[in-house]
């Protein structure tokens, strides 16, 4: 089955595209943002957060209110504030050519103009997105693109850690922000991998980064299983060398992937590249990280 687009009311979001290929639905909301706001198999709910309720937002000066909405968006690092939080509450320029979809909130005040194109495979559950960030000012921008995935509440996260042989040299990196609890109950951490599941009676936040070379990370909710997918480089990436965050709070859990960090010359482009994929969960089951490295070797998916 080939690629469906189709225009529609979603909620309080507007006007939404939906792409269809017959197994999974994907939505992009197309008056804010832009953010991919829904993704789920046939016939199931949906595996991101919607914010309906706005319930997170950051006062911006100036500049007015960022609301997160809900869903993937595509940021830059580092985080600092005004200017990762730029308000992006206007319509999306969007165009699908070929089966591809392309969406771009307008020009930042701050020298950047950001797209992302998103390609829905036109049979399987998987979706390539390539995010860019270009310098449209006069000079230098010092950046990484940075993609935030927002998933519903109720899920458990499992990443994969580095297990690579290193000799005298380490081989895992882990950051933790200034708000993180190295005990919180949420968290389990092995020698192979971390578990953080999303409780919606924990109201304090937790943020953690790793150096995740598998290239991939995994969301159980809903009856289905999430695995983003993204690229690990021999490079310099944000907050002490993270390619991977995951953070969460009492209203969702997110996926972050980071792209290289470097300095941006006057019209040149940040890329960064991932890919998602469904599993069928039926039973409710956490992800189990070596069964999904096999299926995506399988499949010729992994990184």
């Amino acid at each position: 089955m080939s690629v469906r687009l189709i225009e529609k009311e979603y909620k309080n979001y507007g006007n939404c595209l939906f792409l269809d290929n017959g197994s999974v639905t994907l939505g992009v909301t197309a008056e804010v943002g832009p953010r991919i706001i829904y993704f789920s198999l046939a016939d199931k709910p949906n595996v991101l957060f919607e914010d309906t309720e706005r319930r997170f937002v950051e006062d911006v000066g100036e500049f007015g209110n960022w609301y997160a909405y809900g869903g993937h968006r595509l940021w830059t690092a580092p985080e600092t504030k005004p200017e990762t939080y730029f308000p992006d509450n206007g319509r999306v320029e969007h165009a699908f050519v070929n089966g591809k979809l392309t969406v771009s909130p307008a020009a930042e005040a701050f020298g950047r103009k950001m797209s992302v194109e998103i390609e829905l495979d036109a049979e399987s559950p998987e979706v390539r997105l390539t995010h860019s960030v270009t310098n449209i000012s006069d000079k230098p921008i010092k950046l990484a693109p940075w993609s935030v995935t927002g998933l519903a509440a109720g899920g458990v996260c499992r990443i994969p850690l580095c297990t690579r042989k290193s000799g005298y040299l380490p081989n895992r990196v882990m950051s933790l922000w200034d708000y993180s609890d190295i005990t919180d109950p949420r968290l389990r951490m092995t020698d192979t991998d971390v578990r953080l599941r999303q409780d919606r009676y924990i109201k304090k936040a937790f943020k953690a980064g790793f150096n995740v070379e598998d290239g991939f990370a995994a969301y159980a909710v809903n009856g289905q299983t999430f695995v983003k997918q993204f690229g690990f480089e021999d490079t310099e990436y944000p907050d002490y060398c993270c390619n991977f965050e995951v953070y969460t709070n009492e209203l969702f859990l997110e996926c972050e992937a980071l792209g290289e960090l470097k300095e941006y010359a006057p019209d040149e482009k940040a890329v960064l590249c991932e890919s998602w994929t469904l599993f069928d969960d039926p039973d409710g089951s956490e992800p189990d990280l070596e069964r999904i490295g096999e299926l995506l070797k399988k499949e010729g998916k992994s990184r």
